[in-house]
């Protein structure tokens, strides 16, 4: 990066020219991985039956239980983004972690934007999946939408977690199915922005090590 530090014409943000850099380098280095899963679950596997229980979560004001809950979805999440294949999970990690925005990690990859919102919306479906299962679950009554509808909905709910914005629609509009789906997807992205926070240098050093490999 500072050999071609004159090189950088001051287009793009710098942090995503270096991070450019990194990921050109590590693919260079990068040796034939074993043990890559071969099948790719399908959207309707990442996404619960209309007869799974759903997770049961506290209610408003029992903090401390909200915050146990919280630790264990940060703990799911480490051990979850480790088992991501590796193209959904560096995607997941620039965008949800180190916060770029789809254009930026796009740049970095070299990918078009559109395949960028395919791999981490994916990837952030099976976070949520793996959270799901470390939750006590509870039943619940049939969706009230059709199946076309959740999966709009939960198009809508990606596209407003890629803004950082909120979700457009109150909880009250939503089946207890829909808010439990989207409540997990919350509680893994703010199990990100923890890590972000906690451990994010020495983090990702390991994602792009597991990622490319070390240098030989």
């Amino acid at each position: 990066a500072f050999r071609n530090w004159s090189q950088f014409e001051g287009r793009s943000n710098t942090a995503t020219w270096l991070y450019t850099i990194a990921v050109r380098t590590c693919k260079r280095l990068k040796h034939q991985r074993s043990g890559e899963p071969r099948h790719l679950q399908s959207l309707s596997e990442l996404l619960p039956s209309p007869h799974d229980d759903i997770p049961d979560f506290p209610h408003t004001g029992e903090g401390s239980l909200d915050e146990i809950v919280r630790q264990e979805a940060q703990d799911a999440v480490h051990g979850a983004i480790a088992k991501l294949p590796s193209h959904f999970r560096l995607a997941l990690v620039l965008k949800d972690i180190v916060e770029f925005s789809t254009a930026e990690v796009a740049q970095i990859l070299g990918l078009k934007e559109a395949t960028v919102k395919t791999r981490v919306h994916r990837a952030r479906l099976l976070l949520r999946k793996e959270l799901s299962q470390q939750l006590p679950k509870r039943k619940a009554p049939p969706p009230d939408h059709a199946r076309r509808v959740c999966l709009d909905l939960l198009y809508t709910k990606q596209e407003a977690l890629d803004r950082g914005a909120a979700f457009p629609l109150a909880e009250g509009e939503l089946c207890s199915r829909c808010r439990a789906l989207f409540t997990t997807l919350d509680l893994a992205r703010d199990a990100c922005r923890e890590i972000r926070q906690d451990t994010l240098p020495d983090l990702l050093k390991d994602i792009l090590l597991k990622e490319f490999g070390s240098p030989s």
